[in-house]
């Protein structure tokens, strides 16, 4: 079975894209180059992802920083 975009011959990824809160983009599927929205069926947000992902952590050693008044 083929999807309705294949037989199409429309440009697009069977992956899905993670966006990530820095505005970086990855896509699961293996040997894709363009991370285009309107390429991907399937977009996700990456605190979305089980486990979560460590773009939105703060490093370790964090410490709060404070103002002077």
């Amino acid at each position: 079975m083929t999807c309705a975009s294949c037989r199409s011959g429309f440009d697009h990824c069977h992956g899905t894209l993670v966006l990530h809160s820095d505005g970086e983009v990855d896509c699961t599927e293996q040997g894709c180059v363009d991370g285009d929205i309107v390429r991907h069926t399937l977009v996700i947000e990456c605190h979305d992802i089980e486990g979560g992902c460590g773009c939105a952590e703060p490093p370790s050693g964090h410490e709060e920083l404070r103002r002077a008044s």
